[in-house]
């Protein structure tokens, strides 16, 4: 193959609700271009992208496929996204890597909500967007409907350039108003160029005029023109469109059937013509704000933007080169992690087909395998400098679940597992959780982690594991003041133990002042602070620590001890365990014994007078609440706000976006487990959701005493 300079480059990514056809969208540009003798089809198990083991049984796309096409003398990298909300992961990494989203919708739907989740990816990464109607063929299809439904949602930014004679069964005829051409298919998708017919010239005319006042509106020179001339001709017209992609002031509108290949050869045209270049867009800034150019002539540097595993090959990493070029052979220096590598062999990939090159230059799309230190989000470079790029920013989880192995002999397997799959899916996140005593994995969805973690566990790790529901990271705090004493005394032989504490703890607040006395037994108690300590904690929170001891009551060298016992028990919250959190604590006496009284007689005296005093404290339980955003189509809104409702939701408001409903919400974790799979079938898979951490609140006082009866039955059982 031969390479490609960065003016003939061009990188797109294939985005689309689930079900818009972009498979087959890929699978026509390939065939158009001769990279494919004949086109695959999902039912059948052989297109070029989704070839997973898993995507076959699933019959959808699970991750992201890097592909290539060439046509008109331009190599095309072509990455197709998953269309389930699940799985967008796989459509933002693309993101770092291409310079075009052409976003298939189908013509049967028209917008749907996957489309304006998409949408809202593309306006927040600044991607330029074309958009392509396909199924048009379908007997579903309505044309009128879809445009209705796009204008709703992009305004007139979208705007048309080609529009069919006839959606549905009868369609097989497209007017181009940018070529002012019809083009004509056969059954086997061979097209003629044709003259528009008469019944077609004014609304064509209309939509070139619209067309042409769209591209001058994106160039100031343009503009001028069009006001001297009253129009553009061709070449002008594609300068307007190109710098209205570029600054996302215009969405032009193409009309396809990809699986009879109507429509994607002009697509492929129009792409090579007016979309554009890697070095047309602006610079890639580095961490620290640096702009690299996409210029051959400058060092070479690359971003790693996915990362798969494949048997008999290993690991495979799929960069982009940002600038320079690279060849093969090249050492560069990894400054993610501060490792040289050598890139030993390049491909250029067609799904699981690798083709060898020997380099490739500055806006070109390759990958490499066998490196030894080089995960997604690395950034290599030739040059001195330390150039990093920034890491891929994926979406916060939305689901979470618990995972064990069913044999324990497979513990450490498991573990690295995790690791594995975490690397080639980064939205799959997997934490051991001291506090929960849990390994906790989280995704995007239930479908999500069943259709990668475990899947992947069951077929290409052959480990038998259980997954089960994740224990809530609860908090312990207080409400009011309390005292208590605890003396520890134990003589068995030789040297005993002995030690005494009395305390005072009360809820703490920022910025409260120092205590100078408490009520304690009805009696005042005059403090005199001898020694403060701050101990912010990690689970938030603080733990403020005064030494109060007057008289040598007990000894200093002591104090660090009690502290100690008390630290232990708000790691093992006296109510359920959880980590407590904001209490100030005051040790005001004690005795000791000048041979019995040791460190750890203190250490566990101050840990049961702490557990003492917190039970008579008010004690609550602080469970974590989340904001939620759901959206949702309007015909589901009563079913998803009763659903809501039920979970303890509070909802704190409602408003229309782009012909769907947006509610926002505060839920406590507990009650959003498998929320996602609920909120799937109550909408029939046409909602979704997005959730950020917002604070602690109390639980309810029945949610509480459940919580410690609960609690205290397992500490029975063990």
């Amino acid at each position: 193959m031969k390479t490609y300079q960065t003016d003939k480059i061009r990188n797109i990514a294939l985005i689309g609700n689930a079900g818009s056809g972009k498979t087959s969208i890929a699978e026509a540009m390939l065939f158009e271009g001769g990279i494919i003798d004949r086109k695959g089809n999902i039912n059948s198990k052989n297109t070029v992208s989704d070839f997973n083991e898993i995507e076959h049984e699933n019959l959808n796309s699970v991750f992201s496929t890097v592909m290539y096409t060439e046509f008109n003398n331009h190599k095309i990298n072509i990455i197709d996204t998953p269309g389930a909300d699940d799985f967008i992961g796989g459509v933002i990494s693309s993101f770092s890597a291409t310079d075009l989203a052409v976003m298939a919708i189908n013509s049967q739907h028209g917008i749907e909500v996957g489309t304006e989740i998409l949408n809202r990816h593309c306006e927040k990464y600044n991607m330029p967007l074309m958009l392509v109607f396909n199924k048009l063929d379908h007997e579903n299809a309505n044309y009128d409907k879809t445009i209705e439904s796009v204008k709703t949602t992009f305004g007139n930014k979208a705007v048309i350039v080609q529009y069919p004679v006839a959606s549905g069964t009868d369609f097989n005829a497209i007017i181009d108003v940018l070529l002012m051409k019809m083009y004509k298919f056969n059954e086997k998708g061979e097209r003629e160029i044709l003259d528009i017919p008469a019944e077609h010239a004014d609304n064509a005319a209309e939509l070139h005029n619209t067309l042409v006042e769209a591209a001058a509106e994106n160039d100031e020179q343009l503009m001028e023109l069009f006001f001297e001339k009253g129009s553009l001709d061709e070449n002008e017209m594609r300068k307007g469109i190109s710098v209205g992609l570029i600054n996302r002031g215009l969405f032009p509108i193409f009309c396809a059937s990809a699986e009879k290949s109507i429509g994607v050869k002009r697509l492929l045209e129009f792409i090579t013509n007016v979309a554009p270049a890697p070095d047309q867009l602006p610079a890639t800034k580095t961490i620290d704000d640096k702009e690299i150019k996409c210029d051959p002539k400058e060092d070479t540097n690359i971003f790693v933007f996915k990362t798969s595993n494949e048997s008999h090959i290993g690991e495979i990493n799929f960069f982009k080169v940002i600038s320079g070029e690279v060849s093969e052979g090249m050492d560069l220096m990894n400054n993610t992690s501060e490792t040289k590598e050598r890139l030993s062999q390049l491909y250029v990939i067609a799904g699981k087909t690798r083709n060898k090159v020997s380099n490739l230059v500055a806006g070109d799309i390759g990958a490499t395998v066998k490196l030894k230190n080089t995960k997604t989000n690395h950034s290599l470079t030739s040059s001195k400098d330390n150039i990093k790029f920034p890491e891929i920013s994926f979406l916060n989880a939305k689901h979470r679940t618990a995972i064990k192995a069913v044999n324990e002999a497979d513990d450490e397997k498991l573990g690295e597992a995790l690791n594995r799959i975490h690397e080639i899916d980064p939205t799959i996140s997997v934490e051991y959780s001291k506090e929960l005593k849990q390994i906790i994995i989280s995704g995007q969805g239930e479908y999500h982690l069943n259709n990668i973690v475990k899947w992947h566990l069951d077929n290409v790790y052959k480990i038998e594991t259980e997954f089960y529901s994740p224990k809530i990271p609860y908090r312990e705090t207080i409400t009011k003041i309390a005292s208590a004493n605890y003396r520890h005394k134990k003589q068995s032989g030789g040297s005993g133990q002995f030690g005494e504490v009395h305390m005072v703890i009360e809820p703490y607040i920022k910025d409260m002042p120092d205590p100078v006395s408490y009520k304690v037994d009805g009696k005042d108690l005059k403090i005199s602070v001898r020694n403060k300590e701050e101990h912010p904690l990690p689970w938030g929170g603080n733990l403020i620590y005064y030494n109060c001891i007057v008289g040598g009551s007990i000894d200093a060298r002591f104090m660090p001890a009690i502290l100690k016992g008390i630290m232990e028990k708000m790691e093992e919250g006296p109510l359920t365990g959880s980590y407590a959190r904001d209490i100030r604590v005051a040790v005001y006496d004690g005795k000791m014994h000048p041979v019995d009284s040791n460190e750890i007689s203190f250490k566990l005296a101050g840990r049961n007078a702490f557990r003492s005093a917190f039970k008579e404290a008010g004690p609550k339980i602080m469970e974590p609440i989340y904001d939620i955003e759901v959206l949702v189509p309007s015909d589901r809104m009563g079913d998803v706000m009763s659903d809501l409702q039920g979970r303890r939701a509070m909802i704190e408001g409602m408003s229309s976006n782009k012909g769907f409903e947006k509610l926002n919400a505060k839920v406590p974790l507990a009650e959003l487990n498998k929320y996602s799979t609920a909120l799937s079938s109550l909408s029939g898979g046409r909602a979704t959701y997005s959730m950020n951490f917002s604070k602690y609140e109390q639980v309810p006082m029945d949610v509480q005493e459940k919580l410690i009866k609960t609690f205290e039955e397992e500490e029975e059982e063990d």
